[in-house]
Parts: C-alpha cells; sequence; structure tokens
C-alpha cells in the first residue's frame, strides 16, 4: 500500500514537474521577445518600442510569480528538492530609468538584466528537466 502511495506521490510531483517547465517555456519565449525589442530599442527604438519591451517583460514576470507558486508546491509534494526561488531581476527603478531617460546605457543596461533572466530561465529548466527525468526513474521503478 505504501508504494502505492509513494508512486502517486511522484506521479503528482511529476505533474507539478510539467507545469513548471511549461511556465518557463512561457517566461523564455516572453524574454526572448523582449531581448529582441530591447535590441531594437538600443539601434533607435522609442517610446512605443519600450512600451512593448517592458510588455513582454511583465509577461515573463507573470510567468516567474507562477513558477515560484509551483517551486513551492513541488517543495511541499517532494522534501529532498534543492532549487532555489526565481524571481525576475530587472527592477521597477530600471523600468521608469528606462522610459525617463531612454538613452543607449539605460537600454544596454536593460538588455543585460534580460539577458540575464533569461539566462537564470534556462539554468532552472534544466534542473527541472533533470528533476523531471528522476522522477520518471522512480515512477517506473
Amino acid at each position: 500500500m505504501e508504494d502505492i502511495q509513494k508512486k502517486g506521490q511522484l506521479e503528482q510531483a511529476l505533474y507539478t514537474v510539467e507545469e513548471l517547465l511549461g511556465e518557463l517555456n512561457n517566461a523564455e519565449s516572453n524574454l526572448k521577445s523582449a531581448r529582441n525589442w530591447g535590441i531594437f530599442d538600443m539601434v533607435g527604438g522609442g517610446l512605443i518600442t519600450d512600451l512593448i519591451k517592458h510588455s513582454k517583460i511583465g509577461h515573463a514576470k507573470d510567468s516567474m510569480n507562477r513558477v515560484n507558486y509551483l517551486m513551492d508546491k513541488l517543495r511541499s509534494e517532494i522534501n529532498e528538492i534543492k532549487t532555489a526561488d526565481y524571481t525576475m531581476n530587472v527592477g521597477t527603478f530600471a523600468t521608469v530609468a528606462d522610459f525617463l531617460f531612454d538613452g543607449v546605457l539605460v537600454d544596454v543596461y536593460m538588455f543585460s538584466k534580460i539577458m540575464q533572466s533569461l539566462d537564470e530561465v534556462r539554468n532552472l529548466r534544466n534542473r527541472i528537466n533533470s528533476l523531471r527525468d528522476e522522477l520518471l526513474r522512480q515512477i517506473r521503478g
């Protein structure tokens, strides 16, 4: 009976992992789009470019908030999980500065923050993929 319960817990954790991967993919997609708009912004974009870029960043933040929720859920499902919370590190000041002081330096700063966030999302996704593989191995016995 205990094996059946453990298998059920592992399957629930696997379901949560799949949800996590979907949200990470959404975040990556939005960050890639923000990156592309950031490149355009550095070579001569304007207010509309900033609005679109920050909209994409906002969508990525929403996905990452969902990721944090799912990570907490996964931690409760699997006690030994070792993953860190991930929060978007493009701050409010940077957003305001991008609109008010729109120039190459601020655009480059925003671009570097987008790229840093994109790298962190990819690293987290790799760790979650490894966890998924481990869960599948345990479920199959």
